[in-house]
């Protein structure tokens, strides 16, 4: 099952009237632990304020069951 990450890379572009936004980056990987270990290094840096973990299916994963997935993270 791939796993995908998506954030905002905090460039600009031009959206119209609306003013400027981020673009969004995705980022694959084939397992669980792979995306997840990324999506902490990128928020630990501080750069990213919002990132979203999908699974294969496409559903993010959220809430506390990923917060504490990420907390994990920090013990290895």
């Amino acid at each position: 099952m791939a796993y995908r990450i998506s954030y905002e890379d905090g460039s600009t572009v031009t959206t119209g009237a609306e003013g400027y936004g981020g673009m969004t980056r995705s980022e694959y990987f084939r397992t669980e632990f792979e995306a997840l270990k990324r999506a902490r290094r990128l928020l630990d840096d501080c750069d990213h304020h919002a990132v979203a973990v999908h699974d294969g299916s496409g559903r993010v994963l959220t809430g506390i069951l990923l917060q504490l997935k990420l907390e994990a993270l920090i013990v290895d």
